[in-house]
C-alpha cells in the first residue's frame, strides 16, 4: 500500500516545469504582440505617406500646363518636391509623335523621416510650330 501523503498534490519539480511552461508561453504572446504593434504602425505610415503623395499628384498642373524643372513644398507636416524631367530612351523617337513623355518624380517625407519615392511617365501634348 501506498503513503497517503506521497499521492496528495504535486511536488515542487512538477510546479517548476508548469511555470516554466507558462512563462516561456507568455513570453511568445508578448513577442507576437511587440512585432504586431511595430507592423501596424509601418502600415500606417507608410499609408499616410501614400495618402499624401496621391493628393499633391492630384494637385498638379495639367498634363498641358506641367512643364520639365521641380516644385516643393510642405503639406501637412510632411515635406514633398516633384521633378518634372525629360523621359530618354532608346525606342521613342521625339519627333515622330504629337505627345512628348515626361518623367515625374514624387518624394515626400514624412516628419518623422521615412521617404517615399514615386516615379511615373506623364505625356504632354506638342506644341504645333
Amino acid at each position: 500500500m501506498r503513503d497517503r501523503n506521497s499521492t496528495r498534490g504535486f511536488t515542487l519539480i512538477e510546479v517548476l516545469v508548469a511555470l516554466a511552461v507558462v512563462s516561456v508561453s507568455l513570453a511568445a504572446i508578448g513577442s507576437l504582440i511587440a512585432v504586431t504593434t511595430r507592423g501596424v504602425r509601418s502600415i500606417g505610415l507608410h499609408l499616410t505617406l501614400v495618402e499624401t503623395a496621391r493628393a499633391i499628384v492630384t494637385g498638379l498642373p495639367g498634363r498641358d500646363q506641367l512643364l520639365p524643372g521641380n516644385i516643393a513644398g510642405e503639406a501637412a507636416g510632411h515635406r514633398w518636391r516633384v521633378d518634372v524631367l525629360p523621359f530618354y530612351a532608346n525606342f521613342i523617337d521625339p519627333q515622330a509623335s504629337n505627345w512628348i513623355p515626361e518623367t515625374v518624380v514624387v518624394r515626400v517625407q514624412s516628419p518623422s523621416g521615412p521617404i517615399l519615392q514615386v516615379n511615373t511617365v506623364k505625356l504632354r501634348r506638342r506644341v504645333a510650330e
